[in-house]
């Protein structure tokens, strides 16, 4: 359904909005190869990772390029291009134009690149926004020339209530919101039901392919993930359980929104394949207004889009602090709280000897925030990654303005071992992405494309690794083998009459 008229305008604007499951992406990738060229954005690297490999297989490696902060596969005559949102490179233009997860655009420390995406990343011919129905009014609001198509489920979803983690169905995602309690819950469930595959937003691609792989296969019958399974990664899952409603959202711990619960539980179902959803061992019961709300996917609408300027003051360190500050200046959008690079830039901008650089040097002020910007993968401490980032900004702004390759390699050397358990094999993975981030930079090393090509295969190398212990540790082979067995034989004696 359309709430205005289709037409062939030179530059088309659509909004297609519903729940989980309903084949957004599905229908932007097709969109887009329907075109010479192409971008879209989407929210994670493993969902990127996920549709480049698709269109890889439908249009050959020379045609498809993937963006990401921490990996760049870029070949010369590449006419699609699938990106995180953040790394899309906005300065090409392509005849079509995707953003995946537009809701997004209300989160607290990712929201204004979403916003900025929203109202300027355009394609020549066409353009296509891709969400939760939630932000129907907003995207009327704030484009009035936009179509607005809705998408229906095609199969129900329905509250199971409470189940015992030892009663859970077969092909059930367990989601939980913290690496302890996934842990946990893998283990209990290894020893009950014969193993579990681990889903967690920390893996690199490869590592959750190969997970994802134990499960779609049969090989494991449960799924034990963090709510990046919300995001668009596709699986066959009929039901899902929540092991809590409350997570650590980065500033403090809180009951996840409605529309949170309702993107997680809509993984449940395929198509036309019905799929439950429900609560697990401690989680207390959900109340009947919620599963209401999610079983008919009705929630509140977003109100404002956060929204930061892109317009940035480089005259002076103080211009561009206050140009950070700027509010909107239209309805629909509110000022962003401070994200992670802002917090950085502001406390850098405390220290004497950056004020003097940036003050004598308007490239090592253009220079603080570029290093500003970089991610903290490790997800350390505020001063930690300061600390880092001043680092980075002093090597580049002083002598050859280049990181020192005895810096690079010290900290490759640091982290390529492959001994430890999960909690170290995954601290070392996020490691190599902040150090793959700064190889992909292109003038932050003197041998970028070296470097490039030594943390993809040390992340490939831990990456395996870890996959390997994941299966040693949540896998238990002639559990899961009796348990299938026992399954096979439930099914056959539940399909012979009382009378034989």
């Amino acid at each position: 359904m359309s709430d205005r008229s289709t037409g062939l305008a030179p530059s088309r604007l659509t909004a297609v909005l519903g729940p989980t499951n309903t084949g957004k992406t599905h229908l932007a990738v097709e969109r887009m190869l329907g075109h010479g060229s192409g971008m879209i954005g989407l929210p994670l690297r493993l969902l990127a990772r996920e549709i480049y490999d698709r269109i890889v297989k439908l249009r050959g490696k020379a045609s498809v390029a993937l963006i990401t902060g921490e990996e760049k596969i870029v070949p010369p005559r590449a006419a699609y291009f699938v990106c995180t949102v953040e790394a899309m490179p906005l300065g090409r233009e392509v005849d079509f134009v995707a953003i995946d997860e537009i809701q997004l655009c209300a989160d607290p420390e990712r929201g204004h690149i979403f916003t900025h995406r929203l109202l300027h990343a355009r394609g020549r011919f066409e353009t296509m926004l891709l969400g939760a129905a939630t932000m129907a009014p907003l995207v009327r609001r704030l484009l009035p020339d936009a179509e607005i198509v809705g998408r229906e489920r095609f199969s129900n979803l329905s509250y199971a209530g409470s189940k015992k983690l030892t009663r859970l169905p077969r092909r059930t995602a367990v989601v939980a919101f913290s690496t302890d309690a996934v842990y946990a819950i893998a283990e209990l469930i290894r020893r009950q039901r014969g193993g579990a595959a681990v889903v967690m937003g920390s893996l690199s691609p490869r590592t959750r392919n190969a997970q994802v792989a134990l499960y779609q296969s049969g090989e494991v019958d449960f799924l034990v993930a963090t709510d990046a399974i919300g995001m668009g990664l596709n699986m066959d899952v009929d039901h899902v359980a929540f092991a809590g409603l409350r997570k650590f959202d980065g500033r403090r711990t809180r009951w996840l929104h409605p529309q949170e619960v309702g993107q997680i539980a809509g993984r449940a179902g395929r198509y036309t394949r019905d799929g439950t959803f429900g609560v697990t061992g401690d989680c207390e019961e959900m109340d009947e207004d919620l599963v209401q709300a999610v079983e008919e996917h009705a929630f509140q609408p977003v109100m404002a889009a956060e929204w930061r300027s892109a317009r940035l003051d480089f005259g002076n360190l103080p211009g561009l602090l206050r140009s950070l500050s700027e509010p909107p200046n239209r309805n629909g959008l509110s000022l962003s709280q401070e994200a992670l690079d802002e917090r950085t830039l502001r406390k850098l901008a405390q220290q004497e000897d950056v004020v003097a650089r940036c003050k004598s040097d308007r490239s090592a002020l253009l220079k603080l925030w570029d290093v500003c910007q970089t991610p903290d993968f490790r997800k350390t401490t505020d001063d930690d990654h300061q600390r880092m980032v001043k680092t980075l900004f002093d090597d580049l702004t002083t002598g050859r303005k280049r990181l020192p390759e005895d810096w690079i390699n010290g900290q490759f050397k640091a982290l390529d071992r492959t001994d430890g358990e999960i909690d170290s094999l995954a601290a070392r993975l996020s490691g190599v992405r902040t150090l793959s981030y700064i190889a992909n930079r292109p003038d932050w090393l003197a041998n970028p494309v070296h470097w490039q090509g030594r943390t993809r295969e040390l992340e490939d190398k831990i990456s395996d690794t870890l996959h390997e212990k994941l299966m040693a540790r949540f896998i238990d082979r002639r559990t899961s083998v009796l348990m299938k067995q026992l399954g096979e034989r439930e099914t056959i004696l539940a399909g012979v009459a009382a009378d034989g």
